[in-house]
């Protein structure tokens, strides 16, 4: 090779490098999805939700205030029946408004939205992309799944596909569509973070954790896979700030649809029943129980009365599998539960003493939410209304305290809120025992205990937990 021929190849390496470099970004970028044609077919589904609710504004002197005497020329004396009235009281109605999203689903106009995007509305405005608009009526709506059924007087509307939640995949590409802030038709993607997560509101849909940025405003929008079909609902943030932060959450088409088609049928939803408790197993208790690994539900209570209790189900049971549905975390479990029809006979599979066994379930129907104030449900999250520093109670029935070798008293902790119980260490799950060396039996006797306890000082409280008894010191703080 002459010089010349090599000083030409020098001088064109730099180019040659750079086309290569160029080329390989070229097939990185175009490795990424393309949403343009997913958006122009499948936006004009996507309406923008708005409604007005009329509320009252209380104006006037506090209550058992009245405008005093003043002389008829006071400046004052008009100035105090201007603003609050003759008699001193008054109250002004205003109309406050919000907005959501939603899709259609049919043609001839059945909208689906989010249950807390037209809860207590008075007027709902659904607003199609062409800027044609809808008054709409509520078919009905489930605060359980947070999710509503609209409806429009409309025909020939544009609709959505309806897909399936359960072949996405974490790290799969999802685009929503939505009205930000009031921003109609905004358009944001991510991928799938995480799947059957539970949050603690609401333990009956196992939702899809996205990173697609969601804000006020998208609420009951659609949740896209690549392929336009949608598999989820747009319904949840965590938020420190109130704006998006890198969480969101939708419901699965899935649990969406057997709730519109519940509502639509006859106006309420209807969901599975066992009438436990349940709690996550830990390693600990893994142990104990003679598993492997931690995993399925640990049931801390059964219902008096209960399918459960019909069925055999005893405090200590570690459910596993439901119609051979592995149940690796608690969490897996209400959802199922809650899907099962209601008269259905389910097999679910047990781990008691060590050792695996099987039961058939008749499913029973969940307790309305008035009734649901004095009754076990699948959560775990009863609503136990006594309160002592910071936590709420549950008296325990002869099989807990069996299992748990006391043998009289005690009260375990279903729920602990900021307070002295939280700063001492107590969770959600102990057995409160003894205060000051004196047995608990009773909410009531603990109250009064409690009360005579010193102000500023530590009493001793034995709690017994999965490893075993524990003295915490708990102070009371001044009123």
């Amino acid at each position: 090779m002459t010089k010349l021929a090599l000083l030409r190849r020098l001088i064109l390496l730099p180019f040659v490098v750079s086309l290569i470099l160029v080329n390989m970004a070229h097939a990185r970028v175009s490795g990424l999805p393309d949403f343009t044609g997913l958006v122009e077919q499948h936006a004009t589904a996507v309406v923008n939700i708005s409604t007005t609710k009329q509320q009252a504004i209380r104006h006037g002197l506090p209550p058992g205030m009245e405008i005093p005497e003043l002389p008829e020329d006071s400046p004052f004396g008009d100035f105090l029946r201007r603003f609050f009235g003759d008699q001193g009281d008054g109250e002004e109605l205003f109309n406050s408004t919000s907005l959501g999203s939603g899709f259609i689903i049919s043609e001839d106009g059945y909208v689906i939205t989010n249950h807390h995007v037209v809860k207590g509305a008075d007027e709902i405005i659904v607003r199609l992309s062409d800027r044609r608009e809808y008054v709409a009526e509520v078919i009905g709506s489930d605060k359980r799944s947070d999710i509503a059924l609209l409806k429009v007087d409309a025909r020939g509307l544009p609709t959505v596909k309806l897909g399936s939640s359960k072949p996405l995949k974490v790290g799969e590409w999802v685009l929503a569509i939505g009205s930000p802030f009031g921003f109609d038709h905004s358009v944001t993607a991510g991928i799938v973070s995480a799947k059957g997560r539970s949050l603690p509101d609401e333990n009956y849909v196992p939702f899809i954790q996205t990173d697609v940025a969601i804000n006020p405003g998208n609420s009951g929008g659609p949740l896209f896979n690549l392929d336009g079909e949608v598999v989820g609902i747009n319904s949840q943030i965590y938020s420190r700030t109130g704006g998006f932060m890198g969480l969101s959450f939708a419901i699965p088409v899935e649990v969406a649809m057997n709730v519109t088609d519940q509502l639509k049928d006859s106006g309420k939803v209807s969901r599975g029943w066992l009438g436990v408790y349940i709690q996550e197993v830990t390693r600990q208790l893994a142990e104990s129980f003679g598993m492997d690994k931690p995993a399925g539900a640990l049931v801390a209570k059964v219902m008096e009365d209960s399918p459960a209790e019909k069925a055999g189900i005893k405090v200590g049971d570690v459910v596993v599998s439901f119609e051979d549905n592995e149940i690796s975390k608690s969490a897996n479990l209400p959802p199922m539960v809650g899907r099962a029809r209601v008269g259905e006979k389910v097999k679910l599979t047990l781990m008691r003493d060590g050792k695996l066994i099987t039961v058939k379930v008749k499913i029973g129907e969940l307790p309305e939410e008035e009734r649901a104030e004095k009754a076990d449900s699948v959560d775990g999250s009863p609503k136990a209304k006594d309160s002592v520093f910071g936590m709420q109670l549950d008296e325990l029935d002869d099989e807990q305290r069996k299992h748990l070798g006391i043998d009289k008293g005690g009260l375990m902790v279903m729920q602990v809120e900021e307070g002295p119980a939280k700063k001492a260490g107590i969770r959600r799950g102990d057995v409160l025992h003894m205060i000051n060396g004196e047995v608990i039996d009773d909410v009531k006797q603990l109250t009064k205990l409690v009360d005579d306890l010193p102000v500023g000082k530590f009493a001793s409280l034995l709690v017994q937990r999965s490893q075993g008894p524990e003295f915490v010191a708990i102070k009371k703080p001044a009123p």
